[in-house]
């Protein structure tokens, strides 16, 4: 081998070694927040503020997921262990990490598992976490927590029940939806739209597969007549009102 060729693979080496060394670290460094993540899960049970008190930046902003927004003393005050007749473990499972120099910002699932007096009751909370840097150690300095939603469980109306939901509805005199019944399900079709089935969660209130935070409920009046349905979504309605049927022979 020549000088010249020998230096060439040495230079080739040296830049190969740099390049692989920001690879290598990148993964020390999830590794070590993913542990250090999980470590604070791990004393969520246990009710051990001591865990939390050493990786939560002093000046911290933690939002829970039911969107209250928590200084650290607050978070720390509402750290207490589980009660009697409740058992709970939190896995951190689908860890990212991006890594912006002495800033990292984490995304992952914290899967839970409770016994709660003997019922086991499972829930996935999406988190965002942003870990700081400084003096070699990393604490946290903001979190949002987010909860996985799922689909209700449905049930089972009779035809009959279920059809009496069937009729023309109106949002505005241009806005119209259709609802039939097909098989267990209610079939709603917005004028210019694709329908879309919704299956019963009790009676009166219906939900479309893969869509949670939403609900149709159905609304009478005091006689019990079906006068419209509100299209629900966190909490706020929109009112269809019910238009009437048409008279036989019309």
């Amino acid at each position: 081998m020549t000088r010249i060729g020998a230096v060439v693979l040495v230079n080739a080496a040296c830049a190969a070694v740099a390049a692989a060394m920001p690879t290598q670290q990148a993964r020390e460094v999830s590794a070590q927040l993913q542990r250090m993540t999980q470590e604070l899960y791990d004393a969520v049970a246990p009710g051990r503020t001591d865990v939390w008190r050493r990786y939560l930046d002093d000046a911290v902003l933690y939002v829970d997921e039911n969107g209250a927004v928590l200084t650290k003393s607050e978070l720390l005050s509402q750290l207490r262990p589980l009660p009697p007749g409740l058992v709970g473990r939190i896995e951190v499972v689908n860890m990212k990490v991006g890594l912006h120099g002495d800033t990292a910002v984490t995304v992952h699932d914290a899967d839970e598992h409770l016994d709660y007096h003997g019922q086991n009751v499972d829930t996935v909370f999406r988190s965002t976490m942003t870990w700081k840097r400084a003096a070699e150690a990393w604490r946290v300095v903001q979190v949002q927590v987010v909860a996985v939603l799922e689909d209700p469980p449905a049930i089972s109306l009779d035809p009959e029940r279920l059809c009496a939901y069937a009729g023309s509805y109106r949002l505005a005199p241009e806005i119209r939806t259709r609802v039939r019944c097909d098989g267990a399900a209610l079939v709603f079709e917005r004028d210019g739209r694709p329908a879309a089935r919704y299956a019963a969660e009790a009676p009166d209130v219906f939900f479309t597969g893969g869509q949670p935070r939403t609900r149709k409920v159905f609304l009478r009046d005091a006689k019990g007549a079906i006068t419209g349905f509100a299209d629900r979504r966190e909490g706020h309605d929109i009112v269809w009102r019910k238009e009437p049927e048409p008279a036989e022979g019309g």
